[in-house]
């Protein structure tokens, strides 16, 4: 074979979406960008565009599915926690499973604001000012003892409960305490009034656990969590589900849990991911979903898809494009 015919091999004819950005001298809006021209970008803008169409496809059957949102703790420390409010708000999800901070946190921002810092700030600076970091993001300690006088409070009315029941009393103690500004935009305030369960199995790992630390300590009074009884009523949920739709923002405990309900069902009809890890080192966090396919945890036959990127410059577009 002649150099010139290895070099340019014959293809095949191929048929498909033709790869087109967006022709900016055209009138066109960023909406218009989003919805119309992101499959056709490649690259991650085109796994943006399968989630939009994904989750469009999981409203056209919303009566017949029941959406489970897993997210990290960070994700509330940002502004996504607003646009998360707006989701259970509206009744768009049916179940969410997040870490303790994602519950602490969601509270903490109906008393005192989360500050923009900077990613370059001198942690021993920060730590003499009494400055907590979460990347570019400040939470001054005022905030965590703010959070716990609402908490001592709070854990003098309960006894034994579940974590989920824990997140909806918190739900049920924010309608009663703060005022509607304060708690129109928290997560636990509509979940509570939409009856949308909040798991956290890790409930104890964050300001939560600290101050049951300094209850139990010093109040000497005991409280049980039980976990167990949650497992169940999480698994349940998907089992009796018709269909289900799991998305999820980063990885960790709230993925697998999430995942592993839906394995009681064969899998989950639809899944999207974004998330910032990558698979090679075995991660929960960084699977992809063929790896949850393997396990059923996602269906044979389901629709999902995965973006890899920052989830406070993909989601807000997502939604926005689902919703608005």
């Amino acid at each position: 074979m002649e150099p010139r015919d290895i070099v340019l091999k014959k293809s095949e004819d191929i048929e498909g979406i033709e790869i087109e950005g967006p022709w900016l001298d055209e009138n066109i809006k960023l909406e218009d960008i989003i919805k119309s021209y992101y499959l056709k970008i490649g690259f991650q803008a085109t796994e943006l565009g399968k989630a939009i169409n994904i989750w469009k496809r999981i409203n056209e059957e919303r009566e017949d599915i029941t959406v489970f949102l897993g997210y990290t703790s960070n994700i509330v420390s940002s502004g996504l926690r607003e646009i998360i409010a707006y989701l259970a708000k509206h009744k768009h999800i049916d179940v969410i499973v997040t870490t303790a901070g994602g519950v602490e946190e969601d509270f903490i921002k109906c008393l005192k604001p989360f500050i923009l810092g900077n990613w370059k700030a001198n942690g021993r600076e920060l730590r003499e000012k009494g400055i907590n970091r979460i990347g570019n993001i400040f939470v001054p300690n005022d905030r965590y003892i703010e959070f716990e006088k609402y908490m001592m409070e709070f854990f003098d009315t309960i006894d034994k409960i579940t974590a989920s029941e824990f997140c909806y009393k918190l739900g049920e103690f924010i309608d009663k305490k703060l005022p509607k500004e304060k708690k129109e935009k928290s997560i636990l305030y509509w979940a509570y009034k939409n009856n949308i369960p909040i798991f956290c199995p890790a409930i104890t790992d964050g300001s939560i656990g600290d101050m049951l630390y300094f209850y139990q300590k010093y109040n000497k009074r005991k409280i049980i969590i039980d976990i167990s009884e949650d497992i169940i009523k999480l698994n349940d949920l998907a089992i009796n589900a018709k269909k289900t739709a799991c998305i999820v923002l980063g990885g960790s405990l709230p993925k697998h849990a999430i995942i592993n309900a839906n394995l009681f069902r064969e899998g989950t009809d639809y899944a999207i991911y974004i998330t910032t890890a990558i698979p090679w080192d075995g991660s929960l966090s960084g699977a992809p979903p063929e790896e949850g396919v393997s396990w059923g945890k996602i269906g044979k036959e389901a629709d999902y898809c995965e973006v890899f990127g920052d989830a406070t410059i993909i989601f807000p577009l997502l939604v926005y494009c689902v919703f608005k």
